[in-house]
């Protein structure tokens, strides 16, 4: 390997960083939880990426998707498998397999799975901290694809509550509407 030039602008690499290689299917490391009925799997975390990003594999049930919200950093999401219903400052739209979307910071949106088969999502949040967001208000299960167990209408009142407490901490804002 060749000694970095002292002239470049680009900082010295790093050594404290390591590589990352996220395997959602075998890794027994990965964080797994269930958040309103969709089973998210952290990829990489904020940790990992010096708070540059975060990356999360997100599996979306028939009729599932997070409600309307909105928060001060980047959201993009590929489709992988299936589509979803998008709303985007009050304008539906439908974004499909192999397509995708950038929300902007600050902008209210919501997304929905409308269809009747599972829906899946490779979802970047720039800065990271979302992932840190889910892993406070959402509930462990086992693998990327175990679904989220059921809630009582007393459980679901009581995760919005946490919910809506939390996310100022974590620099989102639930709304009522997109």
């Amino acid at each position: 390997m060749t000694k970095p030039d002292s002239s470049s602008t680009i900082p010295d690499d790093d050594l404290s960083r390591s590589l990352t290689v996220a395997k959602p299917e075998t890794d027994q490391g990965l964080t797994h939880l269930a958040i309103v009925g969709d089973t998210y799997t952290i990829l990489v975390s904020g940790q990992e990426t010096g708070g540059k990003y975060t990356m999360i594999d997100m599996l979306i049930p028939p009729g599932g998707g997070p409600g309307p919200h909105r928060h001060d950093f980047e959201e993009m999401f590929s489709i992988l498998e299936g589509e979803v219903e998008l709303t985007f400052r009050g304008q539906t739209s439908v974004a499909r397999a192999g397509e995708t979307v950038n929300i902007p910071a600050n902008a209210p949106h919501v997304f929905t799975n409308k269809t009747d088969a599972q829906v899946r999502l490779l979802c970047v949040c720039a800065p990271s901290g979302q992932e840190e967001f889910f892993e406070a208000i959402g509930t462990p299960v086992a693998t990327r694809t175990t679904p989220a167990p059921e809630m009582s209408e007393a459980e679901k009142a009581a995760f919005k509550k946490k919910s809506a407490e939390l996310a100022p901490k974590y620099r989102t804002e639930l709304l009522k509407h997109a």
